[in-house]
């Protein structure tokens, strides 16, 4: 799809437009690097017959997004999950993108599409302690760690970071080199 023909909320690099079936079963298909491969989506089919996050279409159509590029390829999805006075992301960026800089516009693109859609919220989203890279893309994008906590995942207790969106404490991005 070229930027042109979807009608998706333009953030700068990123449009935010509804995801589709065709976008999540693409999600699911993506593969990371250990030790990020545990952020991996089971099987489409699998996601669809149990109803799991955007295999159910009623999830998928309220909080879900498909988020493109300047060319208008799928180059990672954000969640927002509802929580009273808080809109948490979930977010993803597609794995050949991933620790090539592009993290902190990502984020923070995602982060104010919430506050345009949650005018009034909190956004805030969890992070794994051990998730450096990120942790390291989301102070960058104006996420600070407000609480640190253990709690249970489908492979065991883990303990993670809340961080929360405060636009005001973003790093300043440095010149993109590869346009000089």
């Amino acid at each position: 799809m070229k930027p042109n023909q979807n009608r998706g909320r333009l953030s700068g690099v990123w449009s935010f437009i509804p995801m589709t079936e065709e976008h999540a079963r693409a999600l699911c298909e993506w593969r990371y690097e250990p030790p990020y491969d545990l952020f991996q989506f089971d099987d489409w089919q699998e996601m669809q017959a149990q109803g799991i996050e955007f295999g159910d279409p009623e999830i998928r159509a309220r909080q879900y997004a498909a988020v493109l590029d300047r060319e208008g390829e799928l180059a990672g999805f954000a969640q927002f999950f509802p929580l009273l006075g808080v809109t948490r992301l979930g977010l993803g960026l597609r794995p050949d993108r991933c620790g090539r800089g592009e993290g902190p516009g990502f984020v923070r693109a995602i982060a104010e599409e919430a506050l345009r859609r949650a005018p009034g919220d909190t956004v805030d989203l969890e992070v794994l302690t051990w998730n450096e890279r990120a942790i390291r893309a989301y102070e960058k994008a104006g996420f600070v760690i407000t609480d640190t906590y253990v709690r249970a995942t489908p492979t065991g207790d883990a303990e993670f970071h809340c961080m929360v969106y405060q636009p005001q404490k973003r790093q300043p991005q440095r010149p993109d080199r590869s346009s000089l």
